[in-house]
C-alpha cells in the first residue's frame, strides 16, 4: 500500500522530471563563485562585539544580507520586474537567508548546489549542510536573469535575482533527504503536493524582516545576548514544553560534555510543521508563559522561524548548523528528533536513535557537540528520574499518553502537575 501510494503521488507530481546538467552559479558567499554574469550580493561581517562569542558562524562569517538604508532598499525595489508572494514555507526560508540563519548561503541553492545537498549532505566546498533550500515554482515564465521582489501580504521582504532554474527529481531528493518517497511522510508530501515544479537559484537581498505574532531576533541579536565565556546548549522544540521537556533541558546543562556555567538556549520553532501540530502562534503563547514562571538566568528564551520537514536524521543536522549561527556551541538530541509516522500505518519512519547517531558522527565536523538528552520518566517515588534508574530501583512509573493528554485537554479533564504546567495547560484550553 505505501509503495503504490508513493509510486502514483510522484508519478503525478513528478514523471517530467529529470535531472538536467549543473549550472555554474550558485546559492552560497564566496567560499563557491557565482558565474561570470551574475557576481555574489556584499556579505557583511558581524561585528567584533558579535564575532568575540563563543561559537564561530557556520563557514566563519555571519551572513547579513539587509539593506539598511530606505535609498538602498528603494534602488533594489525598482531594479525587479516582478513581484510574487512568499508561501509561509518560503517566508521562512527567505527571512533565514537574509538573517544569517542559514549561512554561508547569499541565496537559494542553484542546481549543482541542490545536487551536493541532496547527495553529499554538504555544500559544493564540502562545508556540512543538512537540507536543501529552494525557491519552488509553477510558473512557466520565471527565467533566470529576472529580478523578483517577494512580498508578504503589502509588506516587501526582499527581492532575488534568479541565476537559473531547473526541474528538480522529487523522488529521488525525498528519498535521500527523507530517507523515503512514500507520501505518507509529511517531508515527502510537502515536496510532493505544495511545491511547485521547478526550483530557481537566486541571490538574496533583504528588505524588511516579515512581521510575525511572534518575535524572532536574528542571529546577530541573539549572539549579542549570549555569553561568550561559556558553553551554550540549544534546545530545539515543535510542541508546547511540558514537565518532562524541562527536565531535560535544565537537566542538560549537567552533562560532562558540557562545561562549567553554561547556559540553555530555549529555541522553538514557530513556523508550519506537520498538519495535526499546534499552531506556531499558540505555542509561541505557552513558551511565553512558561517563560515567566520558570525564569532562570541560565536559560535564555528565543524564537525560529523556520519550516520543519520532519527528516530526522538530516533535520538534526539542520537545526544544529542554524543554532551554530545563533551562537551555541552543544545541541540536545532528542529520542526521535524531528521524527515522523506514516499516516497511513502509524509506523516510525526513523530508529528512536537514528537522529542521534547521525549527530554524533557529524558533530565534531559541525563544530557543535550534539549532547543526547536524557530519557526521563516520571515516578511516585523520586519523581522524574532515568528510566535505567527507575529500573534499576524498581520505581513506580506514571504514564500519560500524548493521545489521552489531548482527550484530557479537550475534554476538561484536570492534567496532572507532574506531566504539565497549570500555565501551559491553560493557554492551550483557551486557544485550541
Amino acid at each position: 500500500m505505501k509503495l503504490s501510494l508513493a509510486v502514483l503521488s510522484f508519478a503525478a507530481a513528478a514523471t517530467a522530471f529529470t535531472a538536467v546538467g549543473p549550472s555554474r552559479s550558485t546559492g552560497l558567499s564566496t567560499r563557491v563563485a557565482f558565474n561570470n554574469v551574475f557576481t555574489p550580493a556584499p556579505v557583511a561581517r558581524a561585528s567584533t562585539q558579535l564575532e568575540a562569542a563563543k561559537q564561530v558562524p557556520h563557514g566563519g562569517s555571519l551572513v547579513d544580507l539587509i539593506l539598511k538604508t530606505d535609498e538602498e532598499k528603494e534602488a533594489a525595489i525598482a531594479k525587479c520586474s516582478k513581484e510574487m508572494q512568499l508561501t509561509p514555507r518560503q517566508l521562512c526560508d527567505v527571512e533565514l537567508i537574509m538573517n544569517g540563519g542559514f549561512s554561508p548561503l547569499t541565496g537559494f541553492m542553484d542546481e549543482a548546489t541542490y545536487k551536493s545537498v541532496v547527495d553529499n549532505v554538504s555544500l559544493p566546498d564540502g562545508l556540512i549542510f543538512g537540507l536543501p533550500v529552494v525557491f519552488d515554482t509553477d510558473d512557466e515564465d520565471l527565467s533566470p536573469g529576472d529580478i523578483v521582489l517577494l512580498k508578504d501580504g503589502d509588506r516587501p521582504i526582499a527581492t532575488v535575482e534568479f541565476t537559473d532554474k531547473y526541474t528538480p527529481n522529487k523522488a529521488y531528493e525525498c528519498k535521500k533527504c527523507y530517507g523515503t518517497s512514500e507520501i505518507e511522510h509529511p517531508g515527502a508530501l510537502m515536496v510532493a503536493t505544495e511545491r511547485g515544479k521547478y526550483y530557481l537559484g537566486g541571490k538574496v537581498t533583504g528588505l524588511n524582516l516579515p512581521t510575525r505574532d511572534f518575535p524572532c531576533k536574528t542571529p546577530a541579536e541573539v549572539r549579542e545576548t549570549l555569553p561568550d565565556d561559556v558553553d551554550v546548549v540549544a534546545f530545539q522544540c515543535r510542541n508546547p514544553v511540558h514537565r518532562a521537556h524541562y527536565e531535560l533541558f535544565t537537566r542538560a546543562l549537567d552533562d560532562p560534555l558540557v562545561g562549567e556555567n553554561g547556559v540553555v538556549l530555549v529555541h522553538p520553532t514557530c513556523g508550519p510543521t506537520q498538519a495535526d501540530d499546534i499552531p506556531g502562534t499558540v505555542r509561541y503563547k505557552t513558551y511565553e508563559v512558561l517563560k515567566e514562571e520558570t525564569h532562570n538566568d541560565r536559560t535564555r528564551w528565543e524564537y525560529l522561524p523556520y519550516s520543519m520537514h520532519m527528516a530526522g536524521p538530516r533535520e538534526a543536522i539542520q537545526h544544529m548548523l542554524i543554532r551554530k549561527n545563533f551562537g551555541c556551541t552543544h545541541f540536545i538530541i532528542g529520542r526521535d528528533m524531528a521524527g515522523s509516522k506514516s499516516s497511513v500505518t502509524g509506523e516510525d519512519y526513523y530508529g528512536a536513535y537514528d537522529a542521534q547517531d547521525f549527530a554524533k558522527e557529524k558533530g565534531a565536523e559541525l563544530g557543535v557537540t550534539p549532547v543526547p538528552s536524557l530519557n526521563l520518566v516520571y515516578t511516585e517515588e523520586e519523581g522524574y528520574v532515568t528510566a535505567d534508574e527507575a529500573k534499576e530501583k524498581g520505581l513506580s512509573e506514571k504514564k500519560l499518553s500524548g493521545t489521552k493528554f489531548r482527550q484530557m485537554l479537550r475534554g476538561g479533564e484536570d492534567i496532572p502537575e507532574w506531566f504539565a504546567f497549570k500555565s501551559v495547560v491553560k493557554v492551550l484550553r483557551e486557544n485550541v
